[in-house]
């Protein structure tokens, strides 16, 4: 019977946390611990590697403690698929030098399911860090002739029924683009933890922290 059970849990557990297994060479594990639960996303650093060290460098920094998911973003005719939007807003105190677009044409990378994107405004080389999630694909995020798209760089791993109930969540507000797409009560990012090698804080200063 020891033996039998043995066997049985070396079976299962490749299955119970193969989902959250490194994926690879250049593949960086990184976990948002939010109040709808936890997502974990593994980072592409071989093929977007200026992304991926701006966004560890938020995660290394702690710039991503207590932000938010905030933008739902579903798409008109099917609500279940669309993408979520979180990060640091527009807190100022929090941003870094923002960072040039590496584009799926020049990555590989596409916005299928589960794709972290970076987002950014009207300079497509505006980035900080503000990202969005796929639920479902959204191939008008990727470039196409003279349109340069989004910066995918890395998938979820664990934690997609975290994001689509994110996606499922009520809506109002905002603009333009966002307009009706704001989350009336946003998911609390608490942190950022990185899962693989060492952390690398830029050594810059945390005005957000300054009176807290």
């Amino acid at each position: 019977m020891r033996i039998l059970v043995a066997l049985l849990a070396l079976f299962l557990t490749p299955l119970l946390i193969g989902a959250a297994a490194p994926q690879g060479p250049g593949t960086i594990r990184v976990r948002l611990v939010t109040s709808a639960g936890n997502i974990v996303v593994a980072l592409d650093a071989r093929r977007a590697p200026k992304t991926v060290a701006n966004f560890l460098a938020y995660v290394d920094d702690g710039r991503l403690e207590n932000t938010q998911f905030y933008r739902s973003a579903r798409r008109k005719g099917d609500p279940t698929h669309g993408f979520v939007q979180g990060g640091i807003g527009t807190d100022a105190r929090r941003m870094l030098p923002s960072v040039p677009l590496e584009s799926t044409a020049q990555t590989g990378l596409k916005h299928l399911d589960g794709t972290i994107s970076m987002a950014h405004g009207p300079n497509f080389d505006g980035a900080n860090c503000n990202f969005s999630i796929m639920v479902g694909p959204n191939p008008g995020l990727d470039a196409r002739g003279p349109f340069r798209g989004f910066a995918a760089f890395g998938k979820v791993i664990q934690g997609m029924d975290v994001v689509k109930r994110i996606l499922a969540m009520p809506t109002g507000g905002g603009r333009d683009a966002m307009k009706d797409q704001m989350i009336l009560k946003p998911v609390k990012i608490l942190r950022a933890e990185r899962l693989d090698g060492v952390a690398r804080p830029t050594g810059r200063v945390k005005p957000w922290l300054i009176g807290a």
